[in-house]
């Protein structure tokens, strides 16, 4: 069996009826690329959960390389996220009681992780399909930017397996819904995503 490549996608929320990241994230699902056989994760939304899920998902199938989706309402292109921070809102910035309630994602752990993909590579590759994306600074501080922090934190020994997080706009169906936002047709998204995976297996046999 090859090795495995854990792809996540976050369940629908905000009364969604899709969440954009898990429609691409199934669709690969027992597909082998680059060498790597892709096993596709949902993954409820919330900071301890997504954490969780993602630790466990890497203590079940030992994973060669690790990257995790999710939506970004608002943003126009694919969004390959720079930075993991040490910082989970879990109840969300507006709170009613005025506390935003920051705690971290992993008590005592660094302020702060890097994307292990081979950014540039991707960049210039979703360039040459003309597809739009750019290198994000911030994956926020909710479900999607603890899932990084929590799976490069959980294998910050291993730096050889490439691990990140990209961020896909709404799909084209949610735009009747989001009219005055940007979205992006589902096969734009998944040929992104197919580049992603295949330049990070890639870069991991030159690790290797």
């Amino acid at each position: 069996m090859p090795p495995i490549l854990v792809l996540t996608g976050f369940e629908p929320w905000r009364g969604e009826r899709i969440n954009s990241s898990w429609e691409v994230a199934r669709r690969f699902d027992g597909e082998v690329i680059g060498g790597l056989q892709i096993k596709s994760v949902r993954v409820p939304v919330g900071c301890t959960k997504a954490a969780r899920r993602i630790i466990g998902a890497i203590v079940r199938y030992r994973p060669r390389a690790v990257i995790g989706l999710g939506e970004a309402g608002g943003r126009p292109a694919i969004a390959l996220e720079r930075i993991a921070i040490n910082l989970a809102d879990e109840r969300g910035a507006l709170a009613k009681s005025g506390d935003p309630g920051f705690t971290p994602v992993v008590r005592g752990g660094p302020d702060a992780y890097f994307s292990r993909l081979p950014l540039r590579a991707i960049i210039r590759e979703l360039d040459r399909k003309e597809i739009p994306a750019s290198v994000s600074l911030t994956a926020g501080a909710y479900a999607c930017n603890a899932l990084m922090y929590a799976a490069l934190h959980y294998l910050r020994r291993k730096p050889g397996i490439p691990v990140g997080f990209v961020h896909l706009p709404y799909e084209a169906r949610q735009a009747g819904r989001h009219r005055s936002l940007p979205s992006m047709p589902l096969p734009m998204m998944e040929n992104a995503v197919r580049i992603v995976i295949a330049e990070t297996a890639r870069s991991g046999k030159r690790e290797g």
